[in-house]
């Protein structure tokens, strides 16, 4: 063994939703130098990986290899002795066509130490997304798993005259190019032509796509429905039980399958409008159209502002981001929630308050209407004379809330504690995506989103090809302004609001 060389971690994927992947592979990922993966691992897998990770394509798609199978095998290898720690990322399982067996080989002849990450298979999951059992009570009591790409190389081909017959369910990898000859072969070796069968396309993801046939007319039904790889093929009585026991792609549970939405908030609070989105079925990209910033006058009006956060009666927090902004800054001045004293605090609403939660905070004051006007209405009546408040926002943002607090005469400090700026994207590639129609929604979060969504594209235009959905009457206005006029607005301003409203309107 090579004290000098690292580990290599054959990892498995699963079957093409992130969300299989196993806990280990994460722990895997998160402590590699070099990840080398497949073309069906999901992209949102490598985000777990360090951004300074170097990272290696060597996808297989149909005749076309990026690099050949003993290339790939001796580059883990010569990575790991470079004392780096690799991780071998593949759709599915490493072991169950994933040729991890032949990878492990090569790293244990070259002296590399090595260790299998199972991952979830394809060969059990894309049925069971697709509502079908590879097993059930009195229908099926076995099941094989076969190679339905035939290796060129090899003269041997799978034993037909006992695979047909022998067990009740025969899931096929890889074998829609070769259907025809596979289901000539399960009827010449005795399987019905009758037997229900089904083609799953991207299962588990949310583009997945069932064709149910037979044996008899699968090949024919495939070439008419237009099904491409990647696909598995299932065979036997289990293809009837989808009937009862779809659930992935069945519209009344899943509304919002088949519908591709673009999620433009800034990276970091993207995670849980997707989930929601993702939760109902929706097939979500992730183009942020805003990032955050430190505010230009580098911080200076905050920090002024925390070192006399005593002499403050009130705080208003206008957003969940300025919350978290405000108590970095707390901390950086080495203070914590103790010093805001006595001072009273407002939220805009319910996701502002519940960050402020985080921090040990319980808002005194959170309004029915989650914007300033709404603040202001809840404020009346509560605030002392002459109170001094101290507003941690955005650096651009809407002056009501200020303007109309100071007329009533409060001494109102403003302290940005952050700025939106453009994200960097592909303004050219998103623009034709959307006149293509590739997208069916496209929400807003903020007015900033709009604004820079609009700027990154260079016109308003590709929106028209999609509906456009916004969080509130704010970010409508701001829309009404770019020239676009959105399908849906959400009546209660909250992500979770948004989401009942896109759902609503399906």
């Amino acid at each position: 063994m090579n004290q000098n060389s690292a580990t290599v971690y054959l990892v498995g994927a699963g079957p093409g939703d992130y969300g299989l992947v196993t806990y280990k592979a994460i722990q895997c990922l998160k402590k590699a130098d070099v990840v080398v993966y497949d073309h069906l691992a999901d992209p949102r897998i490598l985000a777990w990986a360090p951004d300074s990770a170097e990272k290696i394509y060597v996808g297989k798609i149909s005749a076309h290899h990026t690099m050949k199978q003993g290339d790939i095998s001796h580059l883990l290898a010569d990575k790991a002795k470079e004392g780096k720690t690799v991780v071998r990322l593949k759709g599915g399982d490493p072991f169950v066509f994933g040729r991890g067996g032949e990878e492990g080989i090569v790293l244990r002849e070259a002296g590399v130490p090595f260790e299998i990450v199972p991952g979830v298979t394809s060969a059990i999951s894309v049925p069971a997304y697709a509502g079908i059992p590879v097993t059930h009570r009195a229908i099926a009591r076995s099941f094989a798993v076969v190679t339905g790409h035939k290796d060129p190389t090899t003269e041997g081909d799978v034993n037909w005259e006992k695979l047909a017959t022998a067990t009740d369910t025969i899931v096929f990898l890889m074998g829609i190019a070769n259907l025809p000859h596979i289901t000539a072969e399960l009827v010449k070796y005795g399987r019905s032509a009758d037997t229900p069968a089904a083609v799953i396309r991207w299962g588990t993801k949310p583009e997945q796509r069932v064709l149910t046939t037979t044996v008899g007319t699968a090949a024919e039904d495939v070439v008419k429905n237009g099904l491409k790889p990647p696909a598995i093929f299932i065979v036997g009585e289990v293809v009837k039980l989808r009937d009862e026991l779809a659930w992935f792609d069945r519209l009344a549970q899943r509304p919002l399958f088949g519908k591709r939405v673009l999620v433009t908030r800034a990276r970091a609070q993207a995670s849980k409008l997707t989930t929601a989105l993702e939760n109902l079925g929706a097939d979500v990209r992730e183009v942020p159209a805003i990032a955050l910033a430190a505010p230009s006058d580098d911080y200076k009006a905050i920090d002024a502002a925390i070192g006399k956060l005593c002499d403050y009666q009130w705080l208003i927090f206008t957003s969940a981001n300025g919350v978290e902004r405000f108590f970095g800054r707390l901390e950086n001045a080495g203070k914590d929630a103790r010093a805001l004293g006595y001072a009273q605090v407002a939220a805009i609403g319910s996701a502002t308050a519940e960050k402020l939660q985080h921090y040990g905070i319980r808002a005194d004051v959170i309004p029915t209407v989650y914007r300033a006007e709404g603040i202001l209405d809840a404020l009346s009546g509560k605030l002392p004379p002459h109170a001094n408040i101290l507003i941690p926002r955005a650096e651009k943002a809407r002056e009501i809330l200020p303007e109309k607090l100071r007329e009533q005469g409060y001494t109102v400090d403003v302290a940005p504690v952050y700025q939106t700026v453009t994200a960097d994207a592909d303004g050219a590639a998103l623009a034709k995506e959307l006149e293509s129609g590739d997208y069916d929604i496209v929400t807003f979060t903020s007015s900033s989103t709009v604004t820079n969504l609009v700027k990154i594209l260079g016109t308003a235009a590709p929106l028209k090809h999609a509906k456009t959905a916004c969080i509130g009457p704010v970010t409508a206005e701001t829309a009404k302004k770019n020239g676009i006029e959105p399908d849906v607005v959400a009546e209660t301003y909250t992500i979770d609001g948004l989401v009942r409203a896109i759902q609503e309107s399906i």
